[in-house]
Formats: structure tokens, C-alpha cells, sequence
């Protein structure tokens, strides 16, 4: 049985892609490890709780000694790296953690696997051969688009916050390791994602939140940024195809071709709201508010996925009308939950 380092488990993207991969791959045994910031809890990963072939680890990635250990301990021959800091406005107000854990700490992931896995560059040990490093990034490395106009994998780095600008060092540092090394990299670049399980802080959770609550539901300046939208599980099929068969070296945007305004995003769920849980009067857009906009705010983001398409196979099984009705159903379990 292949153990795999999966990395950032008890967030969001990661605690969707732990169930999905563990249930398509009997023969891997999963070693999970996240730090449990505020941005992930174990109750995240309850579908494999009692499951014998996933390993939780409670652990910071920039700690060497730990990484290194577990490589031993449990023979590493594979990473899938989903930790990072990930909110823009944290990055604003506090951008050093975003270089202490994007940055240093995908350095220490790599380099303990390097040493792991090779005897010297471009030379894998013989038990090695086939392993491999895939880092998951974004589209925000690349900056903003004007009106038209698409990211692709060959689209020059341009980010415009802390945030983006620690994920787009730590892409180059995994670019590096193949390049200087020969070590087996892959890095996935996607569009924002949505659906279960994501942390409350994120636009389409604090819309369906604040509305349930009755509260005012916060759009920065004058909503008309654009954003391309990704549900979680496709996002999962992709970074399943890319570890897989992707090509050693190569970048693979993942997008899910669904364009949308933060207006349209925020009048799309009140008026679903509006039909699944009515209020007692009006509408939830009325709770619709405007405030002041985010330092750095990109205007569009927008994912050229042709490349992992034709190479690999991937296409979205959701677009973004049926995608957001299973995410607001969940959250309307989880909100009722926790009244």
C-alpha cells in the first residue's frame, strides 16, 4: 500500500478532496496533516474518521523535524500540498504568516521530499522513481484581468496582494525543484472555488450566513468584480487527473468556465433563499449592502481550462446554477445545525 502526504486536510478543499481520493484509491494510505488553524477543523474530515487507511497529524508543515518524520515513518512516496493561507483580507491586515506558511513552508515540504526520495539531482533512488510533488495554487498568482481575455498556463505572474504574492513564490520554488533537481513536480492553478464545507469567512458562505441571520450581507465597492467559479469536487477530479497522468514540470489551470459579478453571486443566492427558505417578509436582497472596497481588489479572474481538458480529460461536472443549489442546501443543514 502507497502512502501519500496530503497536506491542509481539515480545510476546505482538502477535507472535500480526503473522502473523494480515499474512496476511488483502496491501495493508497492517506497521511492527512494540517496545523488546525481557524481555518480548519477535524469535524471536516468525519466521513473517514474510522477509516484504518486515512492518518490525521496535527502539525505545522513549516516544522522540519515533523515533516522529515513522517517521511520516514511512514515511507512518503507521494504529496498532494493543499496548506496555505488563503484569505486576501488577512493577507492585507497580517501578510507575515502568508510568507512563513505559503512560502517556507512549501520549501520545507520539498526540500524534505528531495532529500527523501533522490540520491542527487536528476537521480531518484531506485524505490523512488515514480513519486511525485503536486502543489495546488491559484489563479490570483496571475493577477487581473481587464474585460476579456483568459489566464492561461503561460500567462506571466502579476500578483497584486500579499496572499498572491507568497503563492506565486511558493509555485516558482516547486518550478525550481523540477527544474535544478528533476524532481517529479506538478503544480495546479485554480479559479475560486465553492461549495461544502468552506470556511465562513468567504463570500458565498457569508452571503448565505448573513441572510439566514437577518443581517446585512457585505459586497465590497460596487459588486461588479468577476470571479470564475469552481465547485469543490471538480476542483478534486483535477488535481486527481493532474497527480496522475499530468506531465512532470507542467502547470494545469483548473476554471470552471462560470463567470459571475459579486452581485450576481449575492442576488442569485437570496432569490434560491428566497424559494428554499422564505423569510416572513420581502426578500433577502433587500439585505443587500454596499461597503467600502478591499485595498488591491482585482477586478477578473477567468480560467483557460483547455489545456487540462485535451491533455488530461477533465471536464466540470457542474456549472455554477447547479452547483450553488447543492452548496446552499448544505449550508442550510449545517446552519439549522447549529440553531
Amino acid at each position: 500500500m502507497k502512502s501519500i502526504l496530503i497536506t491542509g486536510t481539515a480545510g476546505f478543499i482538502g477535507s472535500n478532496f480526503i473522502p473523494y481520493f480515499i474512496e476511488k484509491f483502496p491501495d493508497y494510505k492517506l497521511i492527512s496533516l494540517d496545523k488546525l488553524t481557524y481555518a480548519g477543523t477535524i469535524t471536516n474530515l468525519k466521513e473517514v474518521h474510522i477509516n484504518n487507511r486515512h492518518l490525521f497529524i496535527e502539525g505545522d508543515i513549516c516544522d522540519r523535524s515533523l515533516v522529515t518524520e513522517l517521511f520516514q515513518k511512514y515511507d512518503i512516496k507521494g504529496v498532494i500540498h493543499f496548506a496555505a493561507e488563503s484569505h486576501v483580507d488577512n493577507s492585507i491586515s497580517n501578510p507575515e504568516v502568508f510568507i512563513q506558511t505559503n512560502v517556507n513552508g512549501t520549501f520545507t515540504l520539498l526540500d524534505v521530499a528531495y532529500k527523501y526520495w533522490m540520491e542527487a539531482p536528476f537521480k531518484f533512488k531506485q524505490e523512488y522513481q515514480d513519486c511525485r510533488f503536486l502543489h495546488v495554487s491559484t489563479d490570483e498568482v496571475y493577477g487581473s484581468l481587464g474585460e476579456t481575455g483568459l489566464f492561461t498556463e503561460s500567462t506571466p505572474y502579476a500578483p497584486n496582494s500579499p496572499y498572491s504574492a507568497s503563492k506565486a513564490s511558493s509555485d516558482l520554488l516547486v518550478r525550481s525543484y523540477h527544474h535544478t533537481y528533476g524532481m517529479h513536480t506538478i503544480i495546479t492553478n485554480c479559479s475560486n472555488n465553492y461549495g461544502p464545507k468552506q470556511h465562513d469567512e468567504k463570500l458565498i458562505p457569508t452571503v448565505i450566513r448573513k441572510a439566514l441571520a437577518g443581517e446585512l450581507i457585505p459586497i465590497y465597492g460596487d459588486g461588479k468584480n468577476i470571479r470564475d467559479w469552481l465547485y469543490v469536487l471538480d476542483h478534486c477530479k483535477g488535481i486527481d487527473l493532474a497527480y496522475h497522468i499530468g506531465s512532470f514540470g507542467e502547470v494545469y489551470n483548473i476554471g470552471g468556465k462560470n463567470e459571475r459579478t459579486n452581485n450576481y453571486i449575492a442576488n442569485k443566492i437570496c432569490e434560491l433563499l428566497d424559494n428554499l427558505q422564505p423569510k416572513t417578509t420581502g426578500s433577502y436582497k433587500d439585505l443587500i449592502h454596499y461597503v467600502e472596497d478591499r485595498a488591491g481588489h482585482d477586478r477578473r479572474y477567468a480560467i483557460d481550462a483547455t489545456k487540462i481538458e485535451h491533455q488530461l480529460g477533465w471536464l466540470a461536472d457542474e456549472n455554477f446554477e447547479s452547483g450553488i443549489l447543492k452548496t446552499i442546501k448544505w449550508y442550510l443543514e449545517k446552519y439549522k445545525t447549529k440553531s
